[in-house]
Formats: structure tokens, sequence, C-alpha cells
């Protein structure tokens, strides 16, 4: 092989690998080194997920050269990144992320307010931004990112428990491109606020809002005007009725369902579900008490096609649940849950 030719061989395969084996490869020798860091492909992505001096190592990798075009910042659970990190590189002024699209800062629970207003600033033409299980944010860190952040479509701030109405009316105001938002835990929440983000951000394909029981009808209705939203999860909505479930209904590109202890909703609204939302592939009802074989009657009759995972775990109403009586009513069932019989894995 000529001298050129490990390099070339490392070009192609090293796309292949996880980025830490393309750092790696980088000391095999000179061309190597030469050849992987003038292939920007490469490094548009920096995964510092789980790792520890996660801090210094970010200022560290922005001050190569290669990572200019980063589209991706993996920091997850990283260790040893807080706010003084950020603002480091902000009061450097040398750092500007313009191509970063997404920002993965989940978990990383030593970054507060003045964190994100740093770290958000780094980056104008973010798209994505995750701060899951952040718990001492609040409402500043929602003005922080829709100061310095426009094209936000992607938004998660699940376990962000103290954001407020006042936040989540930030993001509605600003935000009206929005595709995706998940509001898993901020218990400070209300009716209103949610009515407000679901009027404005009209084009939603994907909502998440997990273990939030103080919303009523007057919020879910609502949901029913998003006729892009694809992804729905609503366990543990205590207070949803048929009524809302109803107006829900009318979301008929959803595939994605958790009802899961909705357990005010009965086979009026699992019904309608059933008659409105043609598509869904995915549909959990695990533990509503007031649901019955008639609506997994009504649901094989539009969904039988399409319904490939299903929950009637803790239906005590639901008589039907053997597995040869599942798969007759949905032939293309591969994953379900049933209380003592179970399909294939659940989720």
């Amino acid at each position: 092989w000529c001298r050129e030719t490990v390099p070339r061989v490392m070009e192609l395969v090293s796309p292949r690998l996880p980025q830490r084996d393309a750092c790696v490869l980088l000391s095999v020798s000179p061309w190597c080194h030469r050849a992987l860091a003038a292939n920007p492909k490469l490094w548009e992505v920096l995964d510092l997920h789980e790792m520890k001096k996660a801090g210094e190592r970010l200022i560290s990798a922005l001050s190569l050269a290669r990572y200019r075009h980063l589209k991706v910042v993996n920091l997850e659970f990283a260790q040893d990144i807080e706010d003084r990190h950020f603002l480091r590189l902000k009061e450097t002024g040398a750092i500007l992320l313009e191509e970063l699209e997404f920002l993965n800062l989940n978990a990383c629970q030593k970054i507060s307010d003045t964190g994100i207003g740093a770290a958000t600033s780094l980056c104008p033409n973010l798209r994505a931004l995750s701060i899951y299980w952040i718990v001492g944010l609040t409402d500043a860190s929602i003005e922080h990112v829709v100061k310095n952040c426009k094209q936000i479509i992607d938004l998660n701030m699940s376990g962000c428990k103290n954001i407020s109405d006042r936040g989540i009316q930030l993001v509605a105001d600003n935000y009206q491109g929005l595709q995706k938002l998940d509001i898993t835990r901020c218990i400070k929440l209300t009716d209103d606020a949610l009515q407000k983000v679901l009027e404005k951000c009209s084009a939603l394909e994907s909502l998440n809002m997990y273990a939030l029981s103080s919303f009523t009808d007057k919020a879910y209705t609502k949901i029913g005007y998003l006729g892009n939203l694809t992804f729905l999860d609503l366990c543990g909505a205590q207070n949803l009725t048929d009524d809302g479930l109803s107006s829900i209904s009318r979301c008929g590109s959803l595939t994605y369902l958790n009802l899961s202890w909705c357990v005010r909703v009965t086979d009026v609204g699992v019904v309608a579900i059933a008659q409105g939302c043609r598509s869904l592939e995915l549909l959990s009802l695990f533990g509503i008490l007031g649901v019955t074989d008639a609506c997994l009657e009504a649901l094989s009759k539009s969904c039988s096609n399409s319904l490939t995972t299903l929950d009637v775990n803790g239906c005590t109403g639901i008589k039907r649940r053997s597995r040869d009586e599942l798969i007759q009513l949905f032939p293309r069932l591969s994953c379900f849950k049933v209380g003592q019989v179970a399909g294939r894995s659940s989720w």
C-alpha cells in the first residue's frame, strides 16, 4: 500500500465508528491525523455524554479547528460540567457555534439559569434543546432561550419542575413553529398556560405530558386542533374524561397514544379514538377500569391493520385478553401486555 492508502481507508471506515474510536484513530499516524481531521463530516457531533471532566473536555474540543462545524453537542449525564465552563466560552468571544442544531444538557444538575444563558448565547441557530431533569432551572432559563435561539422546533423540559406558566407562555409566544414539546413533570403548569401553547403552537407533531395530573378537559380539548400530531403521551392524566378524549380523536394522524392511568376514561372515549385515529400503531390503556371488550371491537374495525403495540394490563373490564383473541382482533400485534399473559416485550 502507498502512504495515501491507509488514511483513505481510515476516512472510509471512521464514519461508521463511534466518535470516541475515531478520536483514537487520530493518533495512528500523522497521515491518518491529517486525513481524518480534514474530513468535516467526522466532527459534526461532539459526544461527551456520561464523561468525567466534561466541562474541560468541552472547552478543549471547541478550541480545535476540526470542531468548527459542529451540529450536535451531547452532554447528557456528563460530569463536572458547570456554569463557569459556558461562561468562560462566552467571555472569550472566540467561540460561536453558528451551525449547532442540537444541544443536549440532560441531567447536568450543576447548570443553572446563568449557565443556560451563556450556553444558548453560543448557538444562535439552535433547533433542538434538551434540558431534562435540571431541576433548578426556572423561567429565567426560558427567557434566555427565547432571546438567544429564535429557531427552536424541539424543546424538552421534562422534569423542570420550577418552570411555571410564565415560562411556557414565552415558549408559546416565540416558537409558533414548534414541532416537539416535552413538559413531563412540569408540575407548576396550569390549564391556562397549556391552552396558549396548544393554540399558538399548532404545528406540534409530538407532545409529551407524562405524569401531569392537574390539567383538565379545559386544556385537553385544545389538543384536538393539532392536525399534525403523531405522538401523544397522557399517562397519569387523572382529570381527562371522555369529552376531552373525544376532542383528541380529531388528531387523525396519531400513531402513538399513551392513556395509562387515565382513570376517568371509558369505552365512550376510546371508541371515539378508534373512529378518529385510524393510524394508531401503539395504544396503552393500562390501569383503566372503565373500558371493556366493546372498545377493542371498535379499535379492531379501524386500527386492525396498523396497531402493533397494545397494553390492556389492569383493564379488568376487558375479558378477551388471551393471545389468540387479541391476534384475531389485531393481526399485526407483536407487542402487548394483558396482565398475566404478555406478548413479546413491553415498552
